[in-house]
This record gives C-alpha cells, structure tokens and sequence, in this order.
C-alpha cells in the first residue's frame, strides 16, 4: 500500500513539472484538466453487502456488483455473464495503471507538439526572410538583370509538387530539431460481447461503464443509431470548420498578419499553412474521430473508452464509417468495449466493401478479446416481477384498458404538475419536431404520430432526451403488412430504452403478440435510419463514400440480405425483451438515476456537496 501511494505521488509529481515545462516553453499557462462529468449510476438495490471499494470512495468493479444483484435475487446467475464480469474487473484494474501512463504520455505529447509547431513556425518565417530579402522590392544594390531572373525565378512560389517537397524537406528538418513523437503506453485490449437477445451483454458492458467513473477521463457510451448521429454531426461541423479556414481571415492564420513582410510574402504563409492543414485532413473521417470521444472538450489528457452498443453494418456507409472511425480510436489509445449479437467476422455477410471490412477485423482483433455470451435465454423475462403494484403495459384497447391508461396518464402528470402543452424540441441538423402534450418530463403519443410518419432515429433520440416519461396510445399489432412502421417501432424501443425512459402503453395486443412474423417478405425499410433531412443526408453519405472510394449502395442481393425476415426478427425480439424488461419494478425504480434529465438536476447538487456520489443503480440487461 506503501508503495503503491508512493508510485501515485511519483507519477504526479511528474506530470506537474511536465506541464509547467510545456508552459514555459509556449510561455502560456498549462490547460486546466476538464472535471469529470456526471456519469451513469449504478441502482442502489445493489449497494448492500458491497466491498471495500465503496468504503475508499472507488465505485464497486462489475464483478462486484453482478455477484451482489444476484445473491439478492435481482438476478439469475449465469456462469457466461460472470466470466464476462471478471473479464471486465481485470479490464478496471489495467485501466486505472493505463490512465496514468496516458497521462504521463499526453505531457509528453504536449511538449513535443508545441516545441515542433515553434519551431515549424520559425522555419516559414526564416524561408519568408529569406525571399523577401531575395526580392526586387527590396534589394535596391542589386542590377537589374539581377533582379528580373530573381523575379521570374520567385514569381510563382511552389506550385503544385514544389509545395509538398517544400512540406517534406520540413518536416524532416523538424524531425530533426525536435526529435521523433513520443511513443504511446501499450493500451489493454478491449473486450467485443457477442450474444442472443437478453443474455446480458449491455448490463455488463453499463456495469463496467458505470465503475470507470474517476478512473478514465474521457468516457463515452453509444448505441448504433446515437453513433451514427454522433458521427453525422462532426462531419458536418468538420466540413464547416474548413470552409471557415479557407478564408484568409481565418483565425487560424491570425500569427501572420502581424510578421514585418510585405503582402505577398504574407500570401505565401497562408499558403503554406493552408497545404499543413490540407496534408493533415485529407480524411474526413480521422478528423472526425479525433473529436468522437472527446466532446469537443479543449484537453485530450489522459485515456479514453468507447463502449458502443449493438454494433450493426447496416449499409455501406456503416462499414465505411465505422472502419474508419474505430481504427483511427485504436491506433491511437482508445480502449473499446463493444457489444452486438454476431460475431465480427458475421457482421458483415454480404460482402459490402470487403477490403474497407477486413481492415476493421484485423484492428478489432489486434485490439479486443472477443467473447461470446453464450446463454440461450433471455434474462429480460426472468427478472424479478414482486413488489409491482402498478401495470405500464395495456392491452387489449378496451373501455378499462383505456380508462386505466387515461387514469396513470391524469396520474403522473398531476404530481409532477404545470399544464399540458404542444412544444417544439430541436433534433438535430436545424430540424425539429413537435411534441402534442407536453407536461414537465412527460410526453404523449399515438403511434401513427410517431411511427406512421418519415421519422427516424435522431427524432426519438431528441425525445427520448428531453423527457424521461413517455406515454403511447393505439399500439397495432404489427405485421410484415405495415413493416415501414414495425422497423421504427423497433428504433423508437432502442432509443427509450437506451436513455432510460418511463414507458406506458396502451396497444391491441400483448407484447409477444405485437409482432406477428414475417410470412410477408423481409422487412425493407431504410427509412428508419435517416439520420437527418434528406438534402443533408445525401451530401453528407456521398462524401464521405467518396474519400472511403466506395460506391452508394450494397448489390440488391446484399440488401436482401441485409433486411431479411431473420435478421429484423431479431431486431424485434430485442424489442421485445426490452419491453419486457421495462415493466419491471427494477427498470422502473431506477428511471430517476438513469435518465439524463434526473442527471441534469443532479449535476448542480454534487458539485455543491463537493463529494463523490458512490450511490448505484441497475444496469440495464
């Protein structure tokens, strides 16, 4: 114990004086580490009986926590989920070595960048002497013959493939003068969670997300459709960025303007500058992922941990961006944690961008231990049902059925209180959509409104942020007859699950009975994945297949393939195991920890309370 404070105390002491070296050496003061942010609680039916993580502060590992759920009978053990939990716990421990030595590593990168772009910047200002001093309309001693060759000689400064020697030529001399990048800690291999619906793959992946919590700074969790989102927005404002730095005004070029050189010679600095930024961001998709986990926060100190949720290949956009995002994230530091009910060499069985595909298999390989969740039941349907006095789920459409929903409906919205209006919410992209009744976190639908419609991900997305009850009324039971709505049903489950919503239902039928199978065909649909308006979404999908040299749609076969009756019937039997699970009363106690709206609130109180929050909440399943 001795020793390990001494390491702690050690590690520090030399992160401190590498960052007032850096400070010293950009003559600026050092950034100020950003504080972690509010993060996902685990329930606190789980704090009882837990280690002596929780009496030092440190939230429990997932082993912990899955051992405590079950011998509380919350959960049914299952010796695959606690292998996975142990894989997990050893996972926690790497980490919290792997941070520090990020964070040692980061100083060291800082040192290095802000010495190199100095001296980078000196170089271009001795070239830039160097030819005005060589220019006519400088040298008046020197003859006229003289001063036309030189004229004729400097009057088209590099062009072309003289820009990129001039850029090669250097970026060695820099090589030289301030020595090669630091070279990055070896970064613990992550773990790919394959499985059936309800074996327990997100539980345990929220379980570890949720102990990383002060142990890494840089923490991000997605669903597929979220990433996407996600993924889609940074394109864009990427594409923003550098039409901004295309102008000479750019902020970007603002260290030039106050250099003793005439118009032209300041013209060539731009260029110069503007080919640096050209060379470094040829890909659209690197920049993209640099801003991925970071969140647009100024400082990049320490590790960094994407769990993603449900990794899908739906298109060829997805294998293009997901390959090159997540290779970029793993070349450089990020530890994954991924879950997905196949395989990686399954994920993609048509064959889309083979080459783009084997890429992303090797990189996960290289980088992640894949493990299979291999129970055959779903855990959704076992989770402990005692103690609910309240039904959420009404069926079938009846005068009671009706009257109870109204009922729970009058209920819960005059205990929150405040009047039921229609309000618009922003999505994203400029768009927005309507909310009919809204009233304080609680939100009602019928589902023509939500499904019936060309709505996607990034709407119920918007809605399930920005209220954490949702009720939904005349619920068919659907059928490869009204697939266009069934796949957005799926969608909109995804979402309200993900963010941990409140849900009440009034519908025709049960909930095994809502989907009646697909005799009909495959599901095709790719409605329900429009990730924004279609003007944008074009742009922004023929781009970027454009840089990955892809083309804009799998073979007809492969989009059978894609949408076939088996795999959209397991999308729905995910849909279903969830809905399931959000009736229980282990979902529903733990809606006020878990959604980000009761997070919100509670940001202001612990930063007052000066103090960690060791309480937990349930993972979801």
């Amino acid at each position: 114990m001795i020793l390990r404070r001494l390491h702690l105390h050690a590690c520090a002491s030399r992160r401190s004086l590498a960052y007032a070296a850096a400070a010293a050496l950009c003559g600026t003061a050092p950034r100020t580490l950003p504080s972690a942010g509010l993060l996902r609680r685990l329930h606190d039916a789980a704090g009882d009986g837990l280690s002596s993580d929780s009496e030092h502060g440190r939230r429990p590992g997932p082993l912990t926590l899955y051992r405590n759920l079950v011998s509380q009978g919350k959960l049914t053990y299952d010796s695959y989920q606690e292998n996975v939990a142990s894989e997990l716990d050893d996972l926690l421990r790497r980490l919290q070595q792997y941070e520090m030595e990020m964070e040692d590593y980061h100083a060291q990168l800082y040192i290095w960048e802000n010495s190199r772009e100095k001296e980078r910047r000196r170089l271009l200002v001795e070239e830039a002497e160097d030819k005005q001093r060589d220019g006519v309309w400088i040298d008046e001693k020197r003859g006229f013959l003289d001063k036309l060759v030189t004229r004729r000689r400097r009057g088209n400064i590099e062009p072309g493939v003289g820009k990129w020697v001039s850029y090669l030529n250097r970026e060695k001399k820099l090589d030289k003068l301030v020595g090669q990048r630091p070279v990055s800690p070896v970064a613990p291999k992550g773990l790919y969670l394959y499985g059936n619906v309800g074996s327990g793959k997100t539980m345990l992946m929220d379980m570890f997300y949720g102990a990383t919590e002060g142990v890494i700074k840089h923490r991000r969790r997605f669903h597929f459709h979220e990433a996407m989102l996600e993924i889609h927005d940074h394109m864009h404002d990427v594409w923003k960025r550098r039409d901004d730095d295309k102008s000479v005004q750019s902020s970007a070029f603002s260290w030039i303007s106050s250099l003793p050189f005439d118009a032209k010679i300041k013209e060539w600095l731009i260029g110069e500058e503007k080919y640096k930024q050209e060379t470094q961001q040829k890909h659209i998709l690197l920049a993209v992922a640099d801003k991925f986990l970071v969140d647009r926060q100024a400082n990049k100190t320490g590790a960094s941990i994407l769990c993603f949720d449900e990794i899908q290949t739906i298109d060829v956009f997805a294998v293009v961006a997901l390959s090159g995002i997540l290779s970029r994230l793993l070349n450089t530091g990020t530890v994954l944690v991924a879950t997905s009910n196949k395989a990686p060499e399954d994920l993609n069985q048509d064959g889309m961008q083979r080459d783009i595909f084997l890429e992303l298999l090797s990189k996960l390989d290289e980088n992640c231990n894949k493990i299979l969740v291999g129970t055959e039941k779903d855990y959704r349907r076992l989770i402990p049902t005692e103690g609910s006095t309240q039904v959420h789920y009404f069926w079938p459409v009846t005068s009671d059925t009706y009257s109870m929903y109204e009922a729970m409906w009058h209920d819960i919205t005059n205990q929150i209180g405040g009047d039921t209006i229609s309000v618009t919410i922003p999505v994203m992209f400029g768009r927005s959509i309507e909310i009919p009744q809204s009233c304080n976190g609680v939100a009602r639908f019928d589902f023509e409104y939500l499904c019936g419609r060309p709505v996607g991900a990034a709407d119920y997305i918007a809605i399930a942020r920005n209220y954490h009850t949702i009720f939904i009324s005349e619920i068919p039971a659907m059928s490869m007859k009204i697939r266009d709505k069934a796949r957005r049903f799926i969608t909109l489950i995804d979402e309200l699950y993900n963010h941990h919503c409140r849900l009440v239902c009034l519908a025709a039928s049960s909930i095994d009975d809502l989907f009646q199978g697909t005799e009909e065909g495959p599901l095709f649909d790719l409605e329900s994945f429009q990730f924004e308006t279609e003007a944008e979404g074009t742009k922004l999908r023929r781009d970027v297949l454009a840089e990955g040299n892809v083309g804009l749609r799998p073979s007809t076969s492969g989009l059978v393939a894609i949408l076939s009756g088996q795999e959209e019937m397991f999308a729905f039997r995910r849909a279903i195991s969830r809905l399931i699970e959000m009736q229980t009363p282990l979902y529903l106690e733990r809606v006020q920890h878990a959604h980000p709206s009761f997070q919100l609130q509670a940001a202001p109180a612990v930063a007052r309370n000066n103090r960690t929050c060791v309480s937990q909440c349930a993972p979801s399943v």
